[in-house]
């Protein structure tokens, strides 16, 4: 995938993983798109270590990994910035 398809997955992942996981973060909309490009890519590296498959396209299952990997780094990123 593009940079731009990896940009437009990842809000879409962080914009669910924000639905899923409500609450009070800084940053608003770029906030959320960072959350969820990097939440799609640490949604990737899990998903090809246990053995998911690769995040190749835009997909079911490539959404639902990215979504699962964007709520996993926003419930980090919740726990580094409480404080």
């Amino acid at each position: 995938m593009g940079i731009l398809s990896w940009i437009i997955f990842g809000l879409i992942a962080g914009v669910m993983a924000k639905y899923i996981m409500p609450g009070k973060d800084p940053g608003g909309f770029f906030m959320t798109t960072l959350i969820g490009i990097i939440g799609a890519v640490v949604g990737g590296f899990i998903g090809s270590a246990i053995g998911l498959g690769t995040v190749t396209g835009f997909d079911l299952r490539s959404f639902f990994v990215a979504i699962g990997g964007a709520i996993i780094f926003l419930f980090i990123y919740r726990k580094i910035t409480k404080n």
